[in-house]
């Protein structure tokens, strides 16, 4: 079936991988949603440049579905920001930025899309493995880990027409993973099992796999996409 798909986050790393990856194998017209000044994504992608936390941008994100007059299919909340700290040097505005961002956003504009989705389109959101803890990223693992519960809640919620997944990554090779120092780095890849990072286009490979009708039968789980470390 012709549709839409929405997808934030796109103008770079994992979510600009999942829009390019959607546009080019499916029979979808792609909306790309980021709050980036410059939203330069492939011709084949809609863009939108909006800022989903407050009440304009998931509106301008349903004008723009409602104006390509086609039925909605799925949504991917890819869009997050990193603020790291540990607890006691966090400040409070970057606790609230990115709560804001990584689990309000999903929220919001899962809100307000939910009810256009055609029957057995799907939401995938974009977790992290950091949703189970990680040193330094106090404000991140809670955001991503409300990203799981709401996960779960829209997909009881939502069954049996529309299916809710969740991807957790694990180490990616994206600008905020090759930001890390060189020493660190390396030593996160050395506890991978497969002992390497992985990239956009897996991520982007599990989204498809989610969001096409081969996973019919499969909502309100996580799936971890870390070389084999998952709980350790």
């Amino acid at each position: 079936m012709t549709g839409t798909i929405v997808v934030t986050g796109a103008a770079r790393g994992i979510g600009r991988a999942i829009a390019e990856k959607l546009a080019s194998t499916g029979p979808f017209t792609v909306v790309g949603v980021d709050f980036a000044p410059e939203l330069a994504l492939a011709e084949s992608i809609v863009p939108v440049q909006v800022d989903l936390t407050g009440d304009e941008g998931p509106d301008a994100v349903v004008d723009m579905v409602q104006s390509l007059d086609q039925p909605l299919l799925g949504l991917v909340n890819n869009a997050g920001i990193t603020r790291d700290s540990r607890l006691v040097n966090m400040s409070e505005d970057d606790f609230n930025a990115v709560v804001a961002v990584n689990l309000g956003a999903t929220y919001r504009l899962s809100s307000v899309l939910a009810p256009l989705i055609h029957s057995g389109g799907a939401i995938v959101n974009i977790a992290s493995r950091a949703y189970l803890g990680n040193f330094g990223q106090f404000n991140y693992s809670i955001s991503k880990g409300g990203v799981v519960g709401l996960t779960r809640a829209m997909a009881i919620t939502l069954a049996p027409d529309v299916r809710v997944n969740a991807i957790a990554p694990g180490l990616i090779a994206t600008e905020m993973s090759m930001a890390i120092p060189e020493d660190i780095r390396e030593k996160m890849i050395s506890a991978i099992p497969m002992a390497r990072m992985g990239t956009a286009e897996e991520i982007a490979n599990t989204v498809w796999f989610l969001i096409s009708p081969i996973s019919s039968y499969i909502t309100g789980h996580v799936v971890v996409v870390g070389g084999g470390r998952s709980l350790t």
